[in-house]
């Protein structure tokens, strides 16, 4: 039962998203007594303007998680963002503060990187190849140079796309260096798949893994998969990598801080989870 005191956070997505994440925040309430609850909610694109507008005007609500189709809309429907999600072109979360106003915030290049930190890889100076500028792979970047990384080099099928990006982290991180590239990981600290390659049998390789030098990290988004192809044949060449799932677990800490509820580890929010991967 909800009370009228429970704090909402609401998890608005399409009619038919999975909504995976209350089976995570909700049991990490419970286990720690905090007096809160993520709420799905299924919102079809044309009403979620006029949605989320009336969602803040409940007097119980403390922010939303947004996913697609809404990530980039919302950028438009708050009343300040941070410049991770000017340079993603994307929100997915939202705060209301205390004086009723809107701050929007992207958090998947945060628990990207997080991931990166924990499992001992220095952004700081490194040199970075994102393969996909959309909305995943903007974000990773966003929170790359945010992190400090030496040189971020963008591969996308649409050149545009990529320049765009560039342009952003410019006007952000003049000093750093960033550029368009092929998809060639060799030379490289890191790599980065931030594309749908993966999600399903048959799909190419985001990049010619025969390139991957031993000491090159590789990092994956796609999480319909734990090991995708990719990682598969980067582990055989004895690489470092990251799982799409822990950039899910390690952004959620992130999300807990961002609306006031403290914080957890990965690893405290895996042995409540009711999400199986």
């Amino acid at each position: 039962m909800i009370s009228g005191k429970t704090l909402l956070i609401a998890h608005v997505g399409y009619p038919t998203e999975s909504f995976k994440a209350p089976l995570i925040y909700n049991p990490w309430f419970e286990s720690r007594g905090i007096d809160a609850v993520v709420v799905p909610m299924g919102c079809m694109a044309e009403d979620y303007p006029a949605f989320l507008r009336a969602l803040f005007r409940l007097t119980n609500v403390r922010g939303a998680l947004v996913t697609m189709p809404h990530k980039v809309t919302t950028v438009d429907l708050v009343d300040e963002i941070t410049p991770t999600v000017e340079i993603a072109g994307s929100c997915n979360a939202v705060l209301r503060r205390a004086d009723g106003t809107l701050l929007g915030d992207m958090f998947d290049g945060t628990g990207f990187v997080r991931g990166l930190a924990h499992k001992g890889f220095e952004v700081r100076g490194a040199r970075c190849l994102v393969a996909g500028a959309g909305g995943v792979g903007s974000a990773i970047a966003a929170s790359l140079a945010a992190a400090g990384a030496g040189a971020i080099a963008l591969h996308d099928l649409r050149d545009a796309t990529a320049e765009a990006l560039a342009g952003r982290l410019r006007k952000h991180y003049p000093s750093l260096d960033v550029r368009l590239a092929g998809n060639d990981p060799a030379g490289y600290d890191l790599v980065v798949n931030g594309t749908p390659l993966g999600m399903e049998a048959g799909d190419p390789l985001p990049f010619d893994v025969a390139r991957l030098d031993a000491r090159t990290f590789v990092g994956e988004v796609v999480m319909k998969h734990e090991i995708t192809p990719l990682l598969a044949a980067a582990r055989a060449r004895g690489c470092r990598y990251q799982v799409g799932t822990d950039m899910l677990f390690e952004m959620i800490p992130a999300y807990l801080e961002f609306f006031g509820f403290g914080t957890a580890t990965p690893d405290e929010l895996r042995a409540v989870s009711r999400v199986s991967y």
